[in-house]
């Protein structure tokens, strides 16, 4: 009686990475590495050392060289995904740059201003050094709030209309004009506003209330297209379970679709006033500027931190070092408190976000 014996499949050798059909892991680090260090000899041997050129001509380098060598190694199929993949992150690199830049250039000059000072005083009667925002920190506070509380509820209404009730030509026409309103400059909702309280008030009239009738004008699209786009995504079944258990329609609306898309609603009402926070130009029209706390929207002139950067970085004293150390803190401030707004708006969002059931 013979036996058979069956051998098991012989074992691959140990794979050379090299014809193994794919890259090593190390290949793309030490080529970028390389690639950079060649493009900055390159730029010095060229006149002198160009840390901005240097790096652009590394990555060129450095696509080059990774789609030849993963052409050969890997084929064509995975170079050309590699190269997509680059391509995608060296975009998005690229878009980071100049945040990141911006950053680090506000804090590295608004951080010497950065004081209980800066904000706890105004500039009423300051020349040179000294002074602070809070004129213009509570000026903002005042002219953004009014605009908030004029333009969430015509926009979050209007939003319903075309999401739930618009139809035929009455709903073309105002989404045609909601689109129109959004690419508007801001100097001409700066002179819309100039203009509604020179008819209502009087000529000249420039105080807080205008200031957010200018920036309502550039915040209501903004809430009309984020919130009607959230209203369509709520699922129609929610509407017809509702409907079939014999509620309206408002009250659907008001108790099931609205508290759908909370979430979403408020995180485009944030992004409106992030929108409408850092506006200047309208504000230099229908707000003006003011030295002095100003707690009452129709009482004068009411300054805000845009303006008041604005014209503490463009009409500078003798020293310019005092106004443009002020306009920096200034900015930093914005880009806080905008931070906030996001942060503040993301917490609110996740605790009215719909919970799943069990």
């Amino acid at each position: 009686m013979s036996t058979s014996t069956t051998s098991a499949p012989a074992r691959p050798s140990a794979t050379n990475p090299f014809t193994a059909g794919k890259l090593p892991r190390w290949a793309p680090p030490v080529t970028l590495v390389v690639s950079l260090i060649v493009g900055l000899l390159a730029t010095l041997a060229l006149g002198g050392l160009n840390v901005v050129g240097g790096i652009a001509l590394g990555a060129v380098l450095y696509l080059v060289a990774i789609q030849v060598w993963s052409t050969v190694v890997e084929g064509g199929r995975k170079a050309s995904d590699r190269m997509a993949y680059h391509l995608v992150v060296g975009a998005f690199i690229i878009a980071l740059i100049p945040l990141f830049w911006l950053i680090f250039a506000t804090l590295a000059r608004g951080l010497q201003r950065f004081d209980v000072t800066f904000f706890t005083y105004s500039m009423r009667n300051v020349i040179g050094d000294g002074g602070g925002l809070a004129h213009a920190l509570s000026g903002t506070l005042w002219v953004t709030g009014i605009a908030t509380l004029i333009s969430v509820p015509i926009g979050l209404l209007t939003a319903v209309y075309l999401a739930e009730y618009g139809h035929g030509a009455l709903a073309r026409g105002i989404t045609f004009f909601v689109d129109v309103m959004t690419g508007i400059p801001s100097i001409v909702a700066g002179l819309f506003a100039y203009a509604l309280m020179t008819l209502l008030i009087g000529p000249g009239t420039q105080n807080g209330l205008s200031g957010a009738f200018a920036l309502s004008v550039l915040m209501i699209p903004v809430v009309v297209r984020s919130t009607e786009e959230l209203l369509r995504i709520v699922p129609n079944e929610l509407r017809e379970a509702s409907y079939a258990l014999g509620v309206p329609k408002w009250k659907t609306i008001l108790l099931i679709v609205i508290p759908t898309a909370i979430s979403g609603i408020v995180s485009g009402v944030i992004l409106a006033i992030a929108r409408i926070i850092g506006e200047t130009a309208p504000l230099l029209v229908s707000a003006g500027f003011t030295d002095s706390v100003n707690n009452n929207p129709l009482g004068g002139p009411m300054m805000t931190m845009p303006v008041f950067v604005y014209t503490q970085y463009a009409y500078p004293g003798v020293p310019p070092e005092p106004y443009h150390a002020r306009a920096w803190a200034g900015a930093l401030t914005l880009i806080l408190l905008v931070m906030a707004l996001n942060l503040v708006g993301r917490l609110i969002a996740r605790h009215f976000a719909p919970k799943a059931g069990r």
